[in-house]
């Protein structure tokens, strides 16, 4: 295994974050009283392995309801902006240099914030915490990622709002929430309208569910890169002494160049694979997809970008070169313009991990 120490100094870049699912448990224990939220801790240590251990259950009720505690203290403007501060001192803690964080904003609304004033809440403390960062000489470029939900119908609003903020922090539009009976099709028009307004979108798919959701977020969608896709390794099939057929699919993921929002831990915990050293990243990363390494939710995973890499180093026998590979994948399919992103990789990536001798 790599030493996480060692990966924590070398850049790296996030594209698949949810700013509910990284939220630190002191803050969640804090935030709750004066809100009168019962809690299933009351420290911040048991509140931490409480969140992992009922994400890690197997059950889905446990691992969702500990969404139900984190969004909670997520209600007003204050408690936002805190949140998004702190997410982007975690990130610059991690060795992160770029980072794209989601969260729904519909999910925020009931002590009286708007959609736009939830989305300025979140703005104002990503813009405080990488001015600190900036201040004390960290590189650090946190964008938001505004999400709609598969399961209600304001999709589109949430779409026009991406377009409407994509000069003040908002980078694309994400659409999430259970995949099996909320299909990807039923929020064409959102997509419809991103589309004509040429913005970027990311749309969960594959890994819940199988190749028909990775077909839909693609060919009927227009999806520019796919959240986790883990199950497009259903395409391919492997022949006895190893050699791969990629199905038409498989085939066109590759060729495109689709990124795939790859999350290990959090993949092993909802079955979309068995443990790490079975998860399908590994023989996609042998074929040259696109793949990205991130966290998803780092509370109920209680990970790190930095501890994604060490499990990946020990089950795959990978180095610095493959995280310099990864993060490289994950810089160039950012929804950032190509300038920032190229002064980005030649400017703190690629020296960062010159450094280390990858």
């Amino acid at each position: 295994m790599l030493d996480i120490d060692l990966i924590k100094q070398v850049p790296k870049v996030t594209l698949h974050d949810h700013l509910d699912g990284g939220v630190r448990p002191a803050t969640v224990l804090e935030l709750s009283g004066p809100i009168g939220h019962e809690l299933p801790a009351d420290n911040a240590e048991d509140l931490g392995t409480w969140f992992f251990q009922s994400a890690d259950s197997g059950s889905l009720v446990r691992y969702l309801e500990t969404f139900d505690h984190t969004i909670a203290v997520m209600q007003t403007a204050d408690n936002l902006a805190r949140v998004a501060r702190e997410f982007v001192e975690d990130m610059v803690a991690d060795g992160v240099v770029y980072a794209e964080t989601r969260w729904a904003p519909e999910q925020h609304l009931t002590e009286g914030l708007t959609l736009q004033g939830a989305i300025d809440a979140v703005q104002s403390g990503l813009d405080d915490g990488m001015a600190a960062a900036r201040s004390a000489g960290k590189f650090i470029q946190v964008n938001q990622l505004i999400t709609g939900m598969r399961h209600t119908a304001t999709s589109r609003e949430i779409a026009e709002l991406a377009v409407a903020n994509r000069d003040r922090g908002v980078a694309g539009f994400d659409i999430a929430g259970a995949e099996a009976g909320y299909p990807p099709t039923r929020h064409l028009d959102a997509f419809d309208h991103l589309r004509r307004n040429n913005a970027y979108f990311t749309i969960h798919a594959g890994e819940a569910f199988g190749l028909p959701s990775i077909w839909e977020a693609l060919q009927l969608c227009g999806a520019h890169r796919l959240g986790h896709g883990v199950r497009i390794i259903d395409d391919i099939e492997f022949d006895a002494d190893g050699t791969p057929r990629l199905g038409l699919l498989a085939s066109y993921v590759r060729n495109q160049r689709v990124p795939l929002e790859m999350a290990p831990s959090s993949n092993v915990q909802t079955g979309a694979a068995e443990s790490i050293a079975a998860h399908p990243i590994g023989a996609l990363t042998d074929l040259r997809f696109r793949v990205t390494v991130n966290c998803d939710n780092r509370l109920m995973s209680a990970t790190t970008m930095s501890r994604e890499f060490a499990l990946l180093s020990e089950a795959f026998d990978q180095s610095l070169a493959e995280v310099k590979w990864y993060t490289l994948n994950a810089a160039k399919s950012a929804f950032w313009p190509f300038d920032q992103r190229l002064a980005m990789i030649e400017d703190v990536i690629k020296p960062g991990f010159a450094a280390h001798g990858a």
